[in-house]
């Protein structure tokens, strides 16, 4: 990613978190939440921005380590739209949905950051995925699938430990030896569907991230095929 689009990234999340406050957590409303869980879900985007495979190997790794803490922030968020539940838009009288906006600005705040930090958390994903194969010399993209989807499903227990075991990343260096605990005992069959399940949806947002994006390159090379074709001509 260029520096202009890292920090166009950047200001969009600053920007948005702002307004969040001002409007909406300054105020103790309802989705007051939204600032928190938007702040730990751009975390991990943050720091892939400074993962590269010409990072010393021992700084490489902490941010690592980082990332994977932080990174199931990001997916995380999109369970944040269950609270949409809580908007009641419909008219009980007719049973139709109503026209209000102000309805409509929750349910824009809501999308808008369960949308940019699992779209962005996306591009972490991948940006992590390729820098750490590149790095060690083990690149190929059966290994890339591999590496992303087990980064997938890694992500899926940290947002079944967000939403359930109501456990942040900070945690684990606030209390670790209660977090520890907790995560030996979480395991059953339900949880494990859980996990099933929002793995699911989070291979699905990938590859439809992954498919757009190369349908796009191959739009701009046949583009710049036929602007070298008109030339020639």
């Amino acid at each position: 990613m260029s520096k202009l689009n890292k920090w166009i990234v950047r200001l969009s999340f600053y920007i948005f978190m702002l307004y969040i406050y001002i409007t909406v957590a300054s105020h103790n409303g309802i989705y007051s939440f939204l600032l928190l869980n938007t702040f730990l879900g751009y975390i991990p985007i943050e720091i892939a921005m400074h993962i590269d495979s010409q990072k010393k190997t021992p700084i490489f790794i902490v941010l690592l380590i980082l990332w994977l803490l932080f990174y199931p922030n990001a997916p995380y968020v999109i369970t944040d739209l269950f609270h949409l539940a809580m908007l009641n838009p419909y008219d009980s009288s007719t049973g139709l949905m109503e026209f209000n906006l102000h309805l409509w600005l929750k349910f824009t705040n809501l999308v808008t950051s369960a949308l940019g930090c699992s779209l962005m958390g996306f591009w972490s994903l991948e940006h992590v995925a390729d820098t750490i194969l590149i790095k060690f010399k083990l690149w190929s993209k059966t290994n890339k699938i591999t590496l992303i989807s087990a980064l997938i499903v890694f992500s899926s227990v940290g947002i079944y430990i967000g939403r359930f075991l109501r456990l942040h990343t900070a945690y684990l260096f606030i209390a670790p030896k209660e977090v520890i605990s907790e995560l030996i005992q979480m395991w059953n069959p339900r949880m494990l569907i859980f996990i099933g399940f929002m793995t699911i949806i989070q291979l699905i947002f990938y590859f439809s991230f992954a498919i757009t994006r190369s349908s796009l390159a191959n739009d701009q090379e046949l583009l710049e095929q036929n602007k070298s074709t008109q030339e020639e001509q």
